[in-house]
């Protein structure tokens, strides 16, 4: 008896380890049919229908949500973004590269630590363009130790105010 049940355990591993292969094998094959796209994604897509059918899924779907987008976008939101588009193309591989690193990097960053460098960015924008490049001239002009510690202390000084309004929204919930 022990034989028979070994036997059935490893069909059935076998028999789930097949269904998990094959199940991931059809949810990869979730191509995106050249007519399932509306008259403006097909219009914006145009270049790639002789060779939609042979684009691999990932590629369709990134360039249907694209021209879904694109379609969406105004004639002043189209310009900034074929601006963009021109600026990165122009970029080495190498700086497109460090580009992808540094944003994957941010992504990886706690959720807190993300929130503080959207809200120095913000600020940064804020200020005047004179002011902007005045700060930009000076931290550039600084030795990589002076820019360390530059970034340290901004880095705890945001901690520090984060903590404080932590304690104070505590105080104030009757926490």
């Amino acid at each position: 008896m022990k034989v028979n049940e070994r036997l059935l355990n490893t069909l059935l591993r076998g028999l789930a380890i097949a269904l998990l292969m094959f199940s991931n094998v059809w949810a990869q094959d979730d191509t995106i049919d050249w007519d399932s796209l509306n008259e403006p994604q097909q219009r914006v897509l145009q270049q790639y229908q002789e060779s939609w059918d042979s684009l691999d899924t990932e590629r369709q779907h990134r360039l249907a949500t694209g021209s879904a987008r694109w379609v969406e976008m105004s004639g002043d939101q189209r310009q900034a973004a074929k601006e963009r588009f021109t600026a990165w193309r122009s970029l080495s591989d190498d700086q497109r590269s460090n580009i992808r690193q540094s944003y994957a990097d941010f992504q990886n960053l706690p959720r807190q630590d993300r929130q503080r460098i959207r809200e120095n960015y913000r600020r940064f924008r804020e200020l005047t363009p004179e002011r902007r490049q005045q700060m930009r001239d000076r931290f550039q002009n600084m030795t990589p130790d002076q820019r360390q510690r530059v970034r340290d202390h901004l880095r705890d000084r945001t901690r520090q105010r984060d903590t404080t309004q932590q304690r104070r929204r505590r105080q104030t919930d009757g926490g």
